[in-house]
């Protein structure tokens, strides 16, 4: 199988919501062919959002800071809101909630969205494309540098398509990834048709400058239809029963060892898968678990599982979808090879109880803290080592999960953003606005103001305060523009001069 990796510099539309009113008929009439149209259901208010003078075209979640951030570890917080929001897209924000850079894109599917390293430099990195109603993507990965320019696009050929669930740039420059892929099989003996369909569970490991497949793996037939704790999807009446989702893979981690750690959500199992003969090593939950589970180590439709420097296996068990648990926890496991015995180290949840119906990861950072987004529930958290509330954010709108904003997965993580467009400044009813999405290093607004373009002068200079800053002018002018200083007074960027709006 062959992978084509894009080397390109792109651009996206940035994606405008509109909404339509429409007037209601003011005279009946009795007369058939006089009869106008039925008018028009009002359309649904849309999510609320975030705006601005400066970026009207943004409009990115409300987000509520319930747990102010204290004793968290440094950086930024990265998210891709999607399902019910204004605009998807990746998110980066601060801890007071505020946006740092959002990009909407032209579609409701974006995630995992992360900070990762591509031939040594930070990168961001996430999924775009469509997902089914069942959770399958459709798309492909990108990868942004510094200054948000793509640097690198990877998609899947001969007919295979990237999904959602996984994009992880390994140490040696290589993409490992999810894919699904329908195969004709009998599933008579699970209760489905006899001609019916399978989606086949694909590891991929690709180096990403040349496309070579460095490693391929299939859930089918290695992992059996009895395996799986999802019943077979029943036909619609006059059409064939949709691909029975049997394994859904979720997550793939490298082992120190270079093999594989998969995560099967509808198997309740996370497999070890031997890099070279492609074989299960070992099965940790589900039907068939090598190692005897301990108490509180039970875990089912879970999400993310990953390899810790300690050894241990860290996994957010959703326990939902549908409900096993009263509320999703993120297990840390030891599993020890030698006596297959898994044992639990200790587990996390959210004070609120929270359950996850579906998505969800834990991030446990460098200082023992752990990150936490919740999936389907609207919120992103961190924890001390001890389980203690250190940051709690809100993002959704009162929903029901599953009928809210959601985000597959949540990071913290520093990062430098540079940006080659120019700050925005708009001047209305004596106030000016300045924004520059996506610069981090920006720290004090310089004004400017003159009888013209050509013959502008500083007037006074203002602390950054969020995504856009307000400044009140305390004299009037025919034109202004703003330059964006850092710590130490330095120039990073400068707008357009512009007129004030009548």
């Amino acid at each position: 199988m062959l992978l084509r990796v894009r080397q390109a510099l792109l651009t996206f539309a940035v994606l405008t919501v509109l909404l339509a009113g429409c007037d209601d008929s003011k005279k009946k009439q009795t007369s058939a062919a006089q009869t106008p149209p039925p008018a028009k259901a009002p359309q649904a208010k849309p999510p609320p959002s975030r705006t601005y003078h400066s970026r009207p075209d943004l409009k990115p979640p409300l987000v509520q800071i319930r747990t102010p951030a204290h004793g968290t570890a440094p950086g930024y917080i990265f998210l891709a809101p999607k399902m019910v929001v204004a605009q998807a897209g990746p998110m980066i924000m601060d801890n007071r909630g505020e946006v740092v850079w959002f990009k909407p894109l032209n579609t409701r599917g974006v995630t995992d969205f992360r900070v990762q390293h591509y031939l040594g430099k930070p990168v961001l990195t996430w999924w775009r494309g469509h997902v089914s109603n069942v959770g399958v993507g459709d798309g492909w990965y990108v990868i942004y540098d510094t200054s948000y320019r793509p640097v690198a696009e990877v998609r899947p050929a001969n007919g295979l398509v990237g999904d959602v669930h996984e994009f992880l740039i390994t140490k040696n420059n290589t993409a490992v990834f999810t894919v699904y892929h329908r195969l004709p099989v009998d599933l008579s003996a699970a209760g489905g048709p006899k001609e019916g369909k399978v989606w086949d569970g694909i590891a991929l490991e690709v180096d990403i400058k040349t496309g070579r497949v460095l490693f391929e793996w299939h859930s089918y037939p290695q992992i059996a239809i009895a395996e799986s704790y999802a019943p077979p999807p029943p036909a619609k009446a006059g059409a064939k029963a949709p691909p029975y989702d049997y394994f859904h893979v979720n997550s793939i981690d490298v082992e120190p060892n270079g093999n594989f750690l998969v995560s099967a959500r509808n198997t309740h199992t996370v497999y070890e898968i031997d890099r070279k003969t492609k074989k299960v090593l070992w099965r940790l939950g589900g039907k068939k678990s090598d190692f005897k589970m301990g108490k509180g180590t039970n875990f089912e439709w879970q999400h993310d599982a990953r390899r810790q420097a300690d050894g241990t296996i860290t996994i957010f068990d959703n326990g939902a979808a549908p409900p096993v648990e009263k509320f999703s926890r993120i297990l840390v496991l030891r599993a020890d090879t030698k006596t297959k015995q898994a044992k639990l180290v200790r587990d996390y949840h959210h004070p609120k109880r929270l359950l996850a119906p579906f998505e969800g990861n834990a991030q446990f950072l460098p200082n023992g803290n752990i990150v936490v987004g919740w999936g389907a529930q609207p919120y992103i958290s961190e924890l001390s080592r001890n389980g203690n509330l250190l940051f709690d954010a809100y993002f959704g709108h009162g929903q029901p999960a599953g009928k809210d904003a959601d985000t597959y997965r949540a990071y913290r993580s520093t990062w430098q953003g540079k940006p080659t467009d120019r700050p925005v400044l708009v001047v209305a009813n004596d106030t000016a606005y300045a924004s520059w999405n996506g610069a981090t290093g920006v720290v004090k607004w310089q004004v400017l103001a003159g009888p013209a373009a050509s013959q502008l002068r500083s007037v006074q200079t203002v602390a950054k305060n969020g995504f856009e800053t307000p400044m009140r002018l305390a004299k009037s002018a025919a034109f202004y523009s703003v330059k964006a200083l850092d710590r130490n007074g330095k120039v990073l960027g400068s707008s357009a001069a512009v007129a004030p709006q009548p």
